[in-house]
């Protein structure tokens, strides 16, 4: 009998299991994960941002979770010697029409308690001395790190507690009962105290396993990246953003510099084949055909229907692609660009058509589901972590204790 499995071993999984330590230092503690290694998922494959909160409502899970877990994120690599640069980012206007959009994003951070700086031509080209813009925003707390590294440390925290990471293990079904709940998985059955679901990119699929319906699906949108030449990667010293168009829901193609020193370029947003398919030629029957029986997704694309277009063109025309980036380097050539790999976000969408904007997280009799947590979850993977244990249920009977992790 475990007291706690945590569906999921990427980054919002295992922080959470680091987090169960803190507050129930002698629980029993499983992380139930299907692929051979921890962090295969969103986590593996994103930007490695750690990202202020500016672009998110006052006020929401988003912001304030993304304010605080920059700086959490910041203190645990810190502690734990991780690598990471707090080197900061610029938001950059590039036509008269985006000047009042970036005053509102300034207005927005603000609102948002970040220090954050309007600046002008001559301070940009100090800062990005290649960018072209009308005007801009200089966001300090931005950062960039590598979020498999952060993942594999909390995972050995994890262990380190006495806690288990069982690999290769797939969950096939859940049962609630009254005073545990058995989960069913290709390596045999577990019987556990309180279920965490945190599984991503299968986040609606295992909360339909324990019997809960929502009025929400993931989509899964893949994001198509390039990288820079090597001897072109003196075009961009730190992380450079357009002013994100405030009719779609992603941040459009912006640069940014890795913890490695190599350069992404990227990325557009398009619907995938498949959950996990990073490949344009990744497709699975069943992931494809929920997606297009969807009414939701219909909806969505009704809305979107110009903007997701373009977002096809980039993703078959690197001319396109590049003309993108343009807006923002016009040094940047077709040549310039290698392919690099691709991530993919999983999007909880509504019945209606409507995008599930914050994290979202629900409360089952013996279970928590957190059906939505895409970009900035990683940023924020420590606070959304505190936030699930803040709302076990006292009926779990354990002991709390204060443990410095």
């Amino acid at each position: 009998m475990f007291d706690f499995a945590i569906v999921g071993g990427g980054i919002v999984g295992l922080s959470t299991g680091m987090a169960i330590y803190k507050r129930f230092p002698n629980a029993k503690v499983v992380v139930i994960e299907k692929e051979a290694e921890v962090a295969q998922h969103q986590t593996g494959h994103n930007s490695g941002v750690i990202h202020s909160g500016i672009y998110y409502k006052p006020g929401s899970f988003k912001a304030r979770f993304a304010r605080q877990g920059s700086q959490s994120m910041k203190e645990f690599c810190q502690t734990h010697g991780i690598d990471h640069d707090i080197c900061g980012k610029v938001i950059v206007a590039t036509k008269q029409e985006e000047i009042p959009l970036l005053e509102n994003l300034y207005k927005r951070g603000l609102e948002n308690g970040l220090n954050i700086q309007k600046i002008q031509l001559g301070e940009l080209k100090e800062i990005e001395p290649h960018v072209k813009g009308l005007g801009a925003i200089r966001v300090p707390q931005a950062g960039i790190v590598n979020y498999r590294q952060v993942s594999e440390k909390f995972a050995s925290i994890i262990e380190e507690h006495g806690g288990e990471i069982h690999l290769n293990t797939k969950v096939e079904k859940i049962n609630e009962e009254q005073d545990q709940v058995t989960i069913e998985t290709n390596r045999g059955t577990l019987k556990v105290r309180l279920v965490i679901n945190c599984a991503g990119l299968h986040s609606d699929r295992v909360t339909t396993a324990a019997g809960y319906k929502t009025d929400m699906k993931i989509l899964p949108f893949r994001g198509e990246y390039y990288k820079l030449k090597p001897e072109k990667r003196y075009l961009v010293k730190h992380l450079i953003y357009p002013v994100p168009n405030p009719k779609f829901p992603f941040l459009g193609v912006h640069f940014t510099r890795m913890i490695s020193g190599e350069v992404d370029a990227g990325p557009n947003a398009v619907l995938s084949f498949k959950r996990e398919g990073y490949k344009k030629t990744d497709f699975n029957a069943k992931d494809l055909a929920e997606s297009l029986t969807f009414s939701g997704l219909w909806k969505m694309a009704g809305k979107f229907a110009k903007e997701g277009l373009d977002e096809y063109v980039r993703s078959f025309s690197k001319k396109q692609f590049t003309k993108s980036l343009q807006e923002l380097i016009p040094e940047i050539q077709e040549d310039d660009l290698i392919p690099a790999p691709a991530g993919v976000r999983a999007q909880a969408i509504r019945n209606d058509g409507s995008m599930v904007d914050d994290f979202h997280i629900i409360m089952g009799k013996r279970t928590i589901h957190v059906c939505n947590a895409p970009s900035p979850a990683a940023t924020a993977s420590i606070e959304i972590g505190k936030e699930i244990v803040n709302r076990i249920p006292e009926q779990t009977h354990l002991k709390e204790a204060a443990l410095i992790i």
